[in-house]
């Protein structure tokens, strides 16, 4: 963590764009953000921005049914307006281009370019060609995701992730899309945090579709890595330019005394949070100690299917946001234990840069296969305000400028990590907190559509001006 970091943090929030703020965020000279092939970039998802939910043959997806069931979205919020992304797009990518932000990782809605038939819908795919053109022209490295988590209901009618003819529907989504806009996609990435889609999704309840059982996780799971690796190949095929990876989100454990059981439930909260994707993906295999967690819940595997989500990638994205402290439950698993006195962000997760430099040299000893990474998400939620025409969102500016740091950290640390996406471009649908949580660079006044650039924006802009202008 940088020395100057507090500094940033307990700034006065009366700063406007000539304050002090304009220099603690740059890094140090010796820093690895400096380097030019450093991607530095911002990311949003479909449901999250688009709205126009119901317009030129999009399908509904499983986050429409479930944000429209009432109690299973802070305040009944959906996405049916979102940040009117859809017909605001040419603005947002204008924008986009004016803080001289050099790649964009987006989202393609499932549902707006496929009909239940797996036509491919040509409005919905005429959307992305425009956007993925408009990107091109700007000289904005994209970063598409196939998949964020808007299911078409249709395939949730028929068991959705639980049923593993979804895999292969995707595939055949992969495809279309991979003919589609091959030579205008950077970076394809099959899945987005496929932990949240499983657990949050079938694990929980806490996301749509909105199912609760730990064996209903462990086989979405498998289905949906399954998915990847049907996907790998036919990616290679489309668009052979272009790389090929996933997004994972990572979760730092801690245990919360030095007991053999404290320890061991900090290993476990990790092995069911990391392990639980990356080991299937870089050495084939499930790890033996989330069953140990929850027994019982071992997935179907069919011959082969292991080999085919241990395709080879191209990158690695990576999604960090926070730690949790666990103690054990006196079984054979761990209870959060959060713990007082620490910084928290509007999503009540505490700010933890290190764990995202001890995730990723972790990695690093644990997978001899571990690909290039790119930070694909990090940011934070606060409750940002426009006064007098400007956002000063201290909180945030003192977060990425230490995040940042734990990823040059890494980086002089041997891990191969080429760049980094702020969470988010623009505040946005967050899924079951609705609207109340802020996590964009720039401000969005939901009753007008308004955007306005906060000064954490400013801040990475006038860093990207100052490394362009360096020979």
């Amino acid at each position: 963590m940088a020395n100057d970091a507090s500094a940033v943090s307990d700034a006065p929030s009366s700063a406007v764009s000539n304050s002090p703020l304009a220099d603690p965020f740059t890094p140090p000279a010796d820093s690895s953000l400096w380097r030019k092939n450093f991607l530095l970039g911002a990311a949003t998802a479909s449901y999250q921005i688009e709205g126009a939910v119901d317009e030129d043959g999009r399908l509904p997806s499983i986050w429409d049914t479930f944000s429209a069931t009432p109690g299973k979205v802070l305040a009944g919020d959906t996405g049916a307006v979102a940040c009117d992304h859809y017909h605001r797009w040419e603005a947002d990518i204008d924008m986009l281009a004016s803080l001289g932000l050099e790649g964009y990782r987006l989202s393609i809605a499932w549902p707006r370019v496929m009909d239940a038939a797996g036509r491919p819908n040509r409005k919905g795919l005429d959307f992305y060609k425009r956007l993925l053109n408009r990107l091109k022209e700007k000289g904005i490295t994209s970063f598409v995701t196939l998949y964020h988590w808007d299911l078409p209901q249709h395939l949730e009618d028929r068991g959705g992730w639980l049923n593993r003819d979804t895999a292969y529907r995707f595939a055949d989504y992969a495809d279309l899309m991979s003919r589609e806009l091959a030579g205008t996609v950077d970076a394809w990435a099959t899945l987005n945090e496929p932990w949240c889609s499983a657990y949050l999704g079938y694990g929980n309840g806490h996301h749509a579709p909105g199912l609760a059982n730990d064996r209903f996780a462990t086989q979405a799971m498998h289905h949906l890595l399954l998915a990847h690796g049907l996907a790998i190949p036919v990616l290679r095929g489309n668009d052979p330019a272009s790389q090929k990876g996933i997004v994972a989100n990572i979760g730092r454990g801690t245990a919360n005394s030095d007991s053999a059981a404290d320890q061991r439930a900090a290993h476990l909260f990790e092995v069911q949070h990391n392990a639980w994707i990356l080991d299937p993906l870089l050495k084939g295999e499930y790890p033996q100690d989330l069953f140990e967690l929850w027994p019982g819940t071992e997935p179907l595997v069919l011959d082969g299917d292991m080999q085919t989500i241990a395709a080879p990638l191209d990158f690695l994205g990576i999604n960090y946001y926070f730690r949790t402290n666990v103690a054990s439950d006196g079984a054979h698993g761990f209870r959060d234990v959060p713990l007082e006195g620490v910084e928290r962000t509007q999503m009540g997760w505490e700010v933890f840069p290190d764990g995202l430099r001890d995730l990723l040299t972790g990695f690093k000893k644990t997978y001899n296969n571990l690909p290039p990474i790119y930070i694909t998400e990090n940011g934070m939620a606060s409750d940002d305000k426009v006064i007098d025409g400007h956002v000063d969102d201290t909180q945030r500016i003192s977060f990425l400028k230490r995040h940042l740091a734990a990823v040059d950290q890494a980086i002089k640390a041997g891990v191969d990590v080429r760049g980094y996406f702020l969470w988010s471009l623009m505040d946005n649908f967050e899924w079951a907190f609705g609207y109340e949580r802020r996590f964009g660079v720039v401000h969005v006044d939901y009753s007008t559509q308004k955007r306005t650039v906060k000064r954490s924006a400013e801040l990475v802009a006038k860093f990207l001006k100052e490394r362009k202008a360096r020979v």
